[in-house]
């Protein structure tokens, strides 16, 4: 039976060090629930904390409404899908996958039917009487999978999982986790810094960085209204640009520092006149336009079959210090002309696509944008 994750103000310490300060998160029942952040923010950690490999040093974890701080691993029913598979080399396939129906002393009928439905769900019956070294990387992966799922458990646990796939095999991958997560309905938990991922695999994702929670949102939301900084560039590119909040003609504006206005109607309560901004702009939210606007010089060029990927040159007042590129996206499908690098374009930003941070980037000003969803 699939349960709720309740995480109530948890910390983790290693002595004297605080990993998590005290994290909070609901995972919903049956929910795909995506923990991501670069390495080192905490993600694996509060991971195996929900599995029961960590201590808690503070706060609860609750399936439900059951506290689990000090219960032991084997007694939560999770299943765990790592990284490294972890399936035995020795045994077939089938054998795998029964592994954990047999210790628990299931009648062999019962085994056989259960695993026969797994085998079909996650596609690998074909392989049931295989050794694992005459497998591919995503076969393994799917067995690891099976083998997770095949007791039922009330949660499933899977730390990067596709991390040692190649790409084609990780798009692969990731539509049947999802298809399968999907079909037998269980809460997940998954662990990954891949961004795409993330996006493409999961109900909500929570984005971690230095032990906090910076945002929990869908992945839509996440893309296009991140919380802060940090949100906006950890999720794809975006490009920084120095600006103000300006009133005129009644109505509140934002001003790039080249002087370059744009009427805004969504701004929050927050952005008040005269207020320094940090104005981010993705690279796809720029349109080539005539007249007013972004004039810029292409720096580099790179073609990337539904679109050029160019790198800017703006004057360095414009923009935020220490950004490793500043980026247009041209969609080949609508682009009349591809741009040479050396020549000069004036770039205009969607006024209704781009957010507007405060100047040190903790928090959007746009109206609506949610912190926790």
């Amino acid at each position: 039976m699939s349960v709720a994750i309740n995480i109530e103000k948890v910390v983790k310490k290693y002595g004297d060090l605080t990993i998590i300060p005290g994290l909070e998160a609901h995972i919903k029942n049956g929910e795909f629930f995506t923990l991501l952040g670069p390495s080192g923010c905490g993600k694996t950690t509060l991971l195996r904390m929900i599995a029961g490999f960590n201590s808690i040093e503070g706060g609860e974890i609750k399936f439900d409404e059951q506290v689990i701080n000090n219960l032991p691993a084997h007694q939560r029913n999770i299943g765990m899908v790592f990284q490294s598979y972890a399936i035995f080399p020795h045994l077939t396939v089938r054998e795998n996958v029964e592994y954990g129906l047999k210790l628990r002393k299931l009648p062999k009928e019962e085994i056989k039917k259960k695993v026969d439905n797994i085998l079909d769900v996650v596609k690998i019956t074909d392989y049931q009487d295989r050794l694992p070294e005459r497998l591919s990387g995503g076969q393994q992966q799917r067995v690891a999978l099976a083998r997770a799922i095949v007791i039922h458990p009330s949660v499933l646990l899977m730390d990067e999982p596709l991390s040692n796939l190649d790409a084609k095999l990780r798009i692969e991958m990731r539509s049947a986790i999802r298809e399968v997560q999907k079909q037998v309905g269980i809460t997940t938990v998954y662990v990954t810094h891949d961004q795409e991922e993330a996006l493409a695999i999961s109900d909500r994702i929570a984005v971690m960085s230095g032990g906090v929670i910076q945002q929990i949102a869908a992945p839509y939301i996440i893309y296009t209204r991140p919380y802060n900084r940090f949100v906006s560039t950890f999720i794809g590119h975006s490009n920084m640009f120095k600006g103000r909040v300006q009133q005129q003609n009644g109505q509140k504006v934002v001003v790039f520092a080249n002087g370059y206005v744009v009427p805004m109607d969504n701004l929050s309560e927050e952005a008040t006149e005269g207020l320094d901004v940090l104005i981010s702009v993705r690279p796809e939210e720029f349109a080539l336009r005539e007249g007013d606007g972004l004039e810029c010089k292409i720096k580099t060029r790179v073609f990337l079959g539904k679109y050029v990927n160019y790198e800017l040159e703006f004057p360095e007042d414009m923009l935020i210090p220490d950004q490793a590129s500043i980026e247009f996206s041209q969609d080949l499908g609508h682009a009349e002309k591809i741009l040479e690098i050396g020549e000069t374009v004036t770039l205009r930003p969607n006024r209704l696509k781009i957010n507007i941070f405060t100047a040190d980037g903790s928090k959007n000003l746009i109206e609506g944008v949610v912190h926790y969803a």
